[in-house]
């Protein structure tokens, strides 16, 4: 191979691109060290190409045990969540909670919390009390008995007469509330 082939900024033994030799480097050395870097280039592409070679093998082997990419993902979730809960970090944030969840100011606050709950949801079952019943009175109310009255006249003049119907409106005894 020549140094072209590996990206060399020599275009000849001793000669850099320039045409001039970098300070301080005599031409002996600069022909040394190009075939120095010549070697690490071809070493480097010898270790590519067998990288490649072992991926593939790898591969291989993996889809011969029935290993698929899917299990590969879980199996290293499945490892980084452990070494997430092994790290320092969630140790020490791990003890922390517990200390805060074990502390009276935290006990206090949930206790009051959980009467807050208690009392907000009592007051919302006497609310909607409240409001069932007075919708109950309102409905035995005579204006509300009126206002069904109009209406259902409204539905028999607009719908008319339908199989068997009497001539008369209809009135509050069949109505559908």
């Amino acid at each position: 191979m020549d140094s072209s082939e590996h990206g060399s900024s020599m275009t000849s033994p001793g000669v850099a691109i320039g045409g001039t030799l970098p300070p301080g480097l005599t031409e002996e050395e600069a022909e040394e060290l190009q075939v120095e870097l010549t070697k690490v280039d071809d070493e480097i592409q010898t270790l590519r190409q067998v990288l490649v070679a072992k991926e593939r093998h790898a591969a291989e082997l993996k889809r011969r045990l029935g290993i698929s990419p899917l299990s590969e993902i879980k199996q290293n979730i499945t490892k980084g969540w452990h070494d997430v809960q092994c790290s320092n970090a969630y140790l020490t944030a791990s003890a922390t909670l517990e200390d805060i969840g074990r502390s009276d100011a935290y006990k206090r606050t949930q206790e009051t919390l959980s009467q807050a709950g208690q009392m907000t949801s009592a007051a919302f079952s006497t609310m909607g009390s409240a409001i069932r019943n007075r919708f109950g009175e309102m409905r035995n109310s005579p204006s509300f008995k009126s206002f069904e009255d109009k209406v259902d006249n409204m539905k028999y003049k607009v719908m008319g007469r339908s199989n068997g119907e009497s001539d008369h409106s209809p009135t509050s005894n069949n109505a559908p509330f």
